[in-house]
């Protein structure tokens, strides 16, 4: 593929899956990320704003929030959900054309991406370019995949295993990385930050846990919105797409079925 490619679109119904992802995450990544009161924040891919306005609350009117996303359809999402937080202002581009101004750039307090890297062919670069829009001894704090961390408990029936094995292939057919999350480090240093911290967001969650429904959901539309792709590039039949779904709804509804499942985190400090 010649150009950077968000697998799932952007739907009305990839948007509902979006909303519920942040339902899941965002508390756990505002308490890993901290933000503070009264800084200046930019947020590479904001999708539809929905993690953006919580951050704008974060660091309250004294602060401010510049969220850049590339799909016109989730910028006018974000856009439309926004218009209320005068400290938040939503800007139309990607991070290799970052729409800033020649004196915003080494200014802001924090820089934060979340499963925005996955998604590029080029996310070193991309990681360089967020460095360099911190000013000096501001953070960076990135959130990103690495699919082969998952697992699953009671172990699914074969299709099921199959499916997301070839879910985490379509990323490399796409020219995108599905275990970019586990380079977050390595792309910050070569950047020329300092690591402050090293963590995990936690998405897993057992079946009875208050959360878990809205996790196997999630994955299920993870997969699902993926259809297309299953289709174009990795070769699946129609039945056996579905085959495969029914198959992770069913495995859901055990008992004791348990979802695996962190997110590589990573705060670096600019030089």
């Amino acid at each position: 593929m010649d150009a950077d490619q968000y697998l799932h679109g952007s739907s009305a119904v990839e948007q509902d899956r979006l909303a519920l992802m942040n339902d899941i995450l965002n508390a756990r990544c505002l308490e890993a990320i901290v933000p503070r009161e009264g800084e200046s924040v930019l947020e590479m891919g904001a999708g539809t704003g929905i993690f953006a306005r919580e951050l704008a609350c974060a660091v309250g009117p004294g602060g401010r929030v510049v969220a850049i996303e590339r799909d016109g359809a989730q910028f006018e999402a974000a856009q439309e959900g926004s218009r209320a937080l005068g400290n938040l202002e939503f800007r139309q581009g990607d991070v290799f054309q970052c729409p800033l101004s020649e004196d915003e750039w080494g200014t802001f307090d924090l820089v934060h991406a979340r499963f925005l890297l996955e998604h590029l062919q080029r996310p070193e670069e991309a990681v360089r370019i967020m460095v360099r829009a911190a000013r000096p001894g501001g953070r960076i704090a990135l959130i990103d995949d690495d699919h082969s961390l998952m697992r699953f408990w009671p172990e699914p029936e074969p299709a099921v295993l199959e499916l997301w094995e070839a879910y985490t292939d379509l990323y490399g057919s796409l020219g995108n990385d599905a275990i970019v999350g586990r380079k977050l480090p390595s792309f910050l240093q070569r950047a020329g930050a300092k690591i402050e911290r090293t963590t995990q967001v936690n998405y897993g969650a057992s079946a009875g846990e208050l959360g878990f429904r809205a996790v196997a959901d999630n994955l299920a539309s993870v997969v699902g919105g993926a259809r297309a792709a299953f289709l174009d590039h990795a070769g699946w039949s129609a039945g056996r797409f579905e085959q495969a779904l029914d198959g992770f709804e069913a495995w859901s509804k055990q008992e004791d079925a348990t979802v695996w499942y962190a997110l590589p985190m990573v705060v670096g400090v600019r030089d």
